[in-house]
């Protein structure tokens, strides 16, 4: 007859091939020993430094399961629990007080990634301070760790496990799951580009060399097309023509413009010439005329003083 442990371990793991979690998967290493399982769990999402990450590690449960709890420990190296050590939960053997036997390993992993990575160790048995550059870099290196005893890697597990939870029906919306589905392809049309560029070489080597070589033609064209100018003689080319009017054009525009300017200041001279020309013989016309009037005008006061000054004496 079964133990009521075991028959409860069978039950737990036929609940989660039925009932799929996409957060992660766990199963006994063997049909012999129900007691001894391993798991792999996907990171909590960002921004936690685990968002990517893949993490395995084991469960080891006691004959007295479900009335006594389980032990964890993680065999994935994460910067936030120490490498194969028994962590201290309230949901593990530490914590005996604290456990239920409700509780399950669903409950357990599921706790786990969304409380325990959360949070840092202070103090925490099995845990480890890791700063955050640190505990990214595990967690990118995480998705290619390889387990022993299970024979493949953490991303490799996960896809499988991921392509069941969609034949069940379960929506996968872990985060980065479709990035490591888009890093396939890429790796599989690096692939196969790879193998036409190899084809393509063997078969016409000479048309990355012509396309090469026709790429640098247009740089030197204009390049020669713009050092041509300062010297259009020595070129003879028929871009030289082109460049040679430029030059006299922007010349004869510019030289008009100063003769209408130039005449303009001296036909003002002969105009101002005739004006003081003109003035200069009827000056002295006029003068004569204002000389006889100031004498005759001087003369009629020294007479009209003399008739004064002799009135007078007479008196």
């Amino acid at each position: 007859m079964t133990s009521p442990s075991t028959r409860r371990l069978l039950k737990e793991s036929t609940d989660i091939h039925k009932n799929p979690s996409p957060y992660f998967t766990a199963a006994p290493t063997s049909d012999n020993n129900l007691h001894d399982w391993h798991f792999t769990l996907t990171g909590p999402p960002s921004p936690t430094p685990y968002a990517h990450g893949l993490y395995h590690g084991r469960i080891t449960f006691p004959p007295t399961y479900p009335l006594r709890p389980p032990s964890f420990r993680f065999l994935t190296p994460s910067g936030r629990f120490e490498v194969n050590r028994e962590i201290c939960l309230s949901i593990s053997g530490h914590h005996e007080e604290t456990w239920q036997p409700a509780w399950g390993v669903r409950t357990a992993l599921l706790a786990i990634r969304s409380e325990i990575f959360g949070a840092e160790s202070r103090g925490q048995v099995g845990g480890m301070e890791g700063s955050e550059a640190v505990r990214r870099e595990f967690a990118r290196e995480s998705r290619g760790w390889v387990c022993r005893e299970c024979g493949g890697s953490n991303e490799e597990v996960m896809k499988a496990w991921w392509g069941v939870c969609r034949e069940r029906g379960v929506e996968v919306d872990v985060e980065g799951c479709e990035g490591f589905a888009k890093e396939e392809k890429m790796e599989e049309e690096e692939e196969e580009g790879g193998k036409k560029e190899d084809d393509g070489d063997g078969q016409s080597g000479t048309a990355p060399v012509d396309e090469s070589a026709s790429t640098p033609a247009p740089q030197v064209s204009t390049s020669t097309v713009s050092s041509e100018p300062p010297a259009p003689v020595s070129s003879g080319s028929s871009s030289t023509p082109t460049v040679v009017p430029s030059a006299p054009s922007t010349q004869s525009n510019i030289r008009p413009r100063p003769t209408p300017t130039s005449p303009a200041p001296a036909v003002a001279p002969p105009t101002m010439a005739t004006r003081t020309a003109a003035a200069t013989p009827s000056e002295p016309a006029n003068s004569p005329w204002l000389d006889r009037a100031i004498i005759g005008i001087v003369f009629a006061l020294i007479i009209l003083i003399t008739k004064r000054v002799v009135n007078v004496d007479d008196l």
